[in-house]
């Protein structure tokens, strides 16, 4: 799981991202480049993974 250093969020595979069209199932890392914080807005840039 990734955590967005912004707002919280976060990015759990399992759950995929509904409402950006992203599958249950999809790595982090296979998100698409252009991917956002469905929350705030940020890149990919801004979150760290969770251990």
């Amino acid at each position: 799981m990734h955590k967005c250093k912004v707002c919280g969020y976060v990015y759990d595979p399992t759950m995929g991202d509904p409402i950006n069209g992203i599958e249950p199932g999809t790595p982090f890392e296979q998100l698409p480049a252009e991917w956002r914080c469905p929350v705030c807005g940020v890149t990919k840039d801004d979150f760290v993974e969770l251990e």
